[in-house]
């Protein structure tokens, strides 16, 4: 298992597992998502070719809409 730091908090990932397939296991809408790796805003065509380590920091925001101007959202993961 790996261990992560994802939105400030304590979580694991499999071995070798890429962003993309843990965006995908923990039902993340890629469609709809920001993603920060260690520090850095990662492109969506880049997801799968992260390959996630011990220690990495994960902020993942989606955007959130309403009845005021669009803001983003950390996902509670």
């Amino acid at each position: 298992m790996i261990d992560l730091t994802v939105n400030g908090k304590p979580r694991q990932a499999e071995d070798n597992s890429s962003l993309e397939t843990y965006l995908l296991t923990i039902d993340v809408d890629l469609k709809f998502v920001a993603v920060g790796y260690n520090g850095e805003v990662v492109q969506k065509a880049n997801f799968a070719q992260i390959k996630l380590s011990n220690g990495d920091l994960l902020e993942i925001v989606r955007p959130v809409g309403g009845g005021l101007p669009l803001v983003c959202h950390q996902i509670p993961y």
